[in-house]
């Protein structure tokens, strides 16, 4: 078993990092901001079969939360983290400080732009959230510079903005997406699953019915339907929007678009909180 070790500053970081790549290790990273589960469990051990090293990183964002949301009763308890990751094959827990991050402030920081596709979504919900997500990311790539980024597919539209900035920006770095963890009662696995209550967890399988619901069309409309139909009879969930992306440029497919291939997405508010799921689509096979 792998000694996970805690760090909490760049320079602790800089110096293991230093370490690793002298002996010629490869290095995979996974950004977390902690509150961590089983899916991210799940993330680090596919990093653990990419890399000699794994580092995991357990910071919340300030940048990415909108006004009203949770950023000062966001879970934080990065004991609890380390526990979770002590047998998942990280080397490294990095619990860096703000300074490390954004020397210059997180406000005065130079904020990278999602562009178009960070503004329908998620991004009309949480304006502003994919920029400091971008932001943060960048950061935090500059700073570990690891072989591989292993990020889940849970959050879609997340993972397709980092993955393009990746590319935009230049670095060498190659994602990995990792497929999404379910509960027994289908529900993907979130650190915000711990705000729901008993019936309200009830309520939130209805995003994964749908998603199947969907799958089991011959997509389009069709597909479209299936999963409405399913959320709508659910009295506990109140849809924001469930649209099929186009997976290469996750533009929202017109109404009667037959194709191949899409991502269904839907965010919906349970109680008072918000989720989000998604399934790949495959059609006409």
């Amino acid at each position: 078993m792998t000694r996970l070790a805690v760090l909490t500053t760049a320079k602790e970081l800089a110096l293991v990092l230093n370490q690793w790549r002298t002996a010629g290790e490869t290095i995979a990273f996974v950004p977390t901001m902690g509150s961590l589960h089983e899916g991210h469990k799940k993330l680090v051990a596919t990093a653990a079969t990419k890399a000699d090293r794994v580092v995991v990183s357990v910071y919340v964002n300030p940048l990415q939360f909108g006004e009203g949301e949770d950023f000062d009763t966001y879970p934080r308890n990065l004991r609890a983290d380390a526990d979770a990751l002590s047998d998942a094959g990280a080397d490294v827990l990095w619990a860096p400080q703000e300074s490390d991050i954004y020397p210059e402030g997180a406000q005065a920081a130079p904020h990278l732009s999602a562009g178009k596709v960070g503004e329908h979504f998620e991004g009309e919900a949480r304006p502003g959230h994919f920029d400091g997500v971008l932001t943060v990311v960048s950061r935090l790539l500059t700073l570990v510079a690891p072989d591989y980024l292993v990020m889940g597919e849970k959050d879609a539209q997340q993972l397709w903005l980092v993955q393009d900035m990746v590319t935009r920006e230049g670095f060498d770095t190659a994602v990995l997406p990792v497929a999404t963890l379910r509960d027994t009662d289908g529900v993907a696995l979130s650190s915000r699953n711990a705000y729901l209550s008993p019936s309200e967890r009830h309520s939130a399988r209805a995003l994964s019915q749908a998603l199947r619901a969907a799958a089991a069309t011959d997509g389009g409309d069709a597909a479209l339907a299936a999963a409405r139909e399913i959320l709508d009879q659910e009295s506990g969930v109140r849809v924001d929007y469930l649209s099929i992306v186009d997976p290469e440029t996750f533009e929202e497919q017109e109404p009667h678009t037959t194709l191949k291939d899409g991502v269904m997405i839907v965010a919906a508010i349970v109680g008072g909180t918000r989720l989000i799921d998604n399934t790949r689509l495959t059609f006409g096979q």
